[in-house]
């Protein structure tokens, strides 16, 4: 099987394939929680996502840190947040997971961080705020949506470059992340040579479906030929 280089990867991702399809090709080989909840969604539509994960760990405040605090970030603003963001590699996605749903964990001037560092994007287990100015760099954001509450005094980055859990799908460094409209794919390091080239194939063989249908074959036997449906 041809190994690809990432470049290549997050091209094939973005410009000839789309999740549903390889959704499919990993149920097949036994890869079956591999979608992110179906509330993580395109801030925008038309916004694809392919790279690397970059996990980061969130985790909820209740005060500013007192005389009593003993935690080595009980008085550090955003706690790791900003050395996450700067730690960013090309083609890697900032994805973070671990905080309520109180306040946004992404915002316009991480979005231009994250943009002069060639990151591909950000998938957040939670919402975005600064939406217009997310927009307009035309940087890829998937979100449960937005809201305007700051995270400075309610949460914290814990951790960074660590595995972390989003409803019992794990996401581990490194791992392939694939997003369009219809959700994000978590696709195993392991598992992505083979996932992307089944995904093709099949792709294909339902553009050859397609043409079937359309000349007037039924489902049935569209199914019974191709084996697709």
């Amino acid at each position: 099987m041809k190994k690809r280089d990432d470049a290549e990867t997050f091209r094939i991702l973005k410009q000839e394939l789309f999740t549903a399809v390889i959704g499919d090709v990993l149920d097949t080989m036994g890869c079956r929680r591999q979608f992110l909840p179906a509330g993580i969604a395109p801030l925008a539509a038309g916004m694809r996502l392919a790279g690397r994960a970059m996990p980061v760990l969130e985790a909820d405040i209740f005060d500013d840190g007192t005389a009593e605090s003993r935690g080595p970030l009980a008085r550090k603003p955003f706690g790791l947040m900003l050395e996450a963001l700067d730690d960013l590699k090309p083609g890697e996605v900032y994805v973070a997971s671990g905080s309520s749903f109180n306040y946004a964990l992404w915002g316009g001037l991480m979005s231009t961080r994250a943009t002069h560092l060639k990151a591909a994007g950000a998938v957040l287990n939670g919402y975005v705020r600064d939406a217009d100015e997310i927009e307009r760099l035309g940087f890829p954001a998937f979100c449960r949506g937005v809201y305007a509450q700051d995270q400075g005094v309610r949460g914290k980055v814990i951790d960074f470059r660590s595995a972390i859990e989003i409803e019992g799908v794990r996401i581990a460094p490194g791992d392939l992340l694939f997003g369009d409209r219809e959700g994000v794919l978590v696709i195993p390091r392991a598992a992505e040579e083979e996932a992307i080239s089944r995904a093709l194939e099949k792709s294909r063989t339902e553009n050859k479906v397609a043409d079937a249908i359309r000349a007037g074959m039924s489902a049935c036997e569209a199914l019974a030929t191709f084996g697709v449906m």
